[in-house]
């Protein structure tokens, strides 16, 4: 599946359905979910993506029980953990290249009061700090020790106590990893300035289903009553379909003139994205928990109601997610009018900008945050070009600007594509992309 490079054809118009796939971040945290109990729990709707296996197969080398039972649906049994696995030097290699490794701090507190945690790999898209991680452990009372040869923590804890903890960022990970910790502290944790994403709502849901006792669920001050860690129990869970998916099949359909029907796309989970692509003028109609675009020959940038040039920027939720402002820029490109994109919260994810500048569109890129982008609505279209992929979201940003491209392009190290999508490539084919793995 992965490595290699894309050969994309440009200029594809695409028809037809296509179904995004589970949440990656929502299944990270679930799956780690799986650690706090000796019971069976099931899942359904998980990703089939590299980043997703490679936490199943950090699972199964601490000794849970994992069974396939279809394509996108898996059964784990945490009966008997060995955390010795956790301080080998393959543990350490193996999650190391993976942010999501992380979440299994939270679960294993829970339970044994011990965990590691290695310094995380994943996305290079700026600093990813572990200290709200961290500094969330040691008000709960667990002691973090720091090898700096190693780079790995260790935590432990006699006991673990509930406690008021203000969050110094709303971190998603950092919110779940905490959560999962504080279910079975002593006595009642509030966890202020949480994330409240869908995903942490579904965590939450699905920790209650467990037995435990959580309140506040879709709000920033999220109340925690604990529970004895035996009194956990199995449960069954289906992962959300993933919002950054919907979102880039919205843009890319705008980009290529194609008439799209997203299928099952959990439309009221989908916060603001569906009303911050309408502000660069695509058409979509909400029907039931599908959302279908039509064939746009043109679409343009809205203004502010004074008349000003439009803003996007990033937010966490309910804000516009991070992970989908490149996708937005890269459709600005093609659209007409002038919008200024400001992403906050990570210093390089707007460096790939060059490569759209090299294909003809008209960025400023104003500093490592802001990029101004002039639509030329489609009067000039891209140019093929040969590519990297920086990360998983630019790299399928580059995906759909290659689509909408006249001519050849090349994406290269589309590994990084594949952490975060399922069988991209086969998809868009099916739609009528000309999309082949070389």
């Amino acid at each position: 599946m992965s490595g290699g490079t894309f050969e994309i054809i440009g200029g594809q118009k695409l028809n037809g359905t296509v179904t995004p796939q589970g949440a990656k971040n929502e299944a990270l945290q679930i799956i780690a979910a799986t650690l706090l109990t000796a019971e069976k729990v099931t899942i359904n709707n998980v990703p089939n993506i590299i980043d997703v296996r490679t936490l199943i197969d950090l699972l199964k080398d601490l000794g849970v029980v994992v069974k396939k039972l279809s394509d996108n649906s898996y059964s784990f049994e945490a009966k008997e953990i060995d955390l010795e696995y956790l301080i080998s030097a393959e543990y350490k290699k193996k999650s190391g290249r993976l942010r999501g490794a992380v979440m299994l701090a939270g679960p294993l507190l829970a339970r044994y009061n011990k965990a590691y945690i290695p310094q995380p790999g994943g996305d290079k898209i700026g600093r990813r700090r572990l200290d709200t991680h961290i500094n969330g452990f040691e008000k709960l009372n667990v002691r973090a020790d720091y090898n700096f040869t190693e780079h790995f923590f260790t935590l432990e804890t006699k006991e673990l106590q509930g406690n008021y903890i203000l969050l110094d960022e709303p971190s998603v990970t950092g919110t779940a990893n905490i959560l999962m910790s504080a279910i079975t502290a002593k006595g009642k944790t509030r966890i202020y300035n949480a994330a409240c994403e869908p995903y942490l709502q579904q965590l939450c849901r699905m920790l209650n289903r467990m037995g435990a006792n959580i309140s506040g669920i879709g709000s920033n001050l999220l109340t925690i009553e604990g529970v004895e860690a035996d009194s956990l129990g199995g449960t069954e869970h289906t992962v959300l379909a993933d919002m950054i998916e919907v979102g880039s099949f919205i843009g890319l359909a705008a980009m290529t003139g194609s008439d799209i029907l997203i299928k099952d796309a959990d439309p009221k989970h989908l916060g603001p994205i569906p009303d911050t692509f309408k502000k660069l003028g695509i058409e979509m109609k909400i029907e039931g928990m599908d959302i279908h675009i039509p064939a746009q020959e043109n679409y343009k940038i809205t203004r502010f109601i004074d008349g000003s040039i439009m803003t996007i920027y990033d937010h966490p939720w309910p804000g516009f997610t991070p992970d989908l402002l490149s996708i937005a820029l890269v459709v600005a490109t093609q659209a007409k009018g002038t919008v200024l994109f400001h992403q906050k919260m990570f210093e390089s994810r707007l460096f790939f900008t060059d490569k759209l500048i090299d294909m003809g569109a008209q960025i400023v890129l104003c500093d490592p945050h802001r990029a101004v982008v002039v639509g030329l609505g489609k009067e000039q279209k891209l140019r093929a070009n040969r590519m990297v992929s920086p990360d998983i979201r630019a790299g399928l940003a580059l995906l759909i600007a290659a689509m909408s491209a006249e001519g050849k392009s090349y994406i290269q190290n589309i590994e990084q594509i594949d952490r975060g999508y399922e069988r991209i490539d086969e998809r868009l084919n099916a739609l009528g992309a000309k999309i082949t793995r070389v």
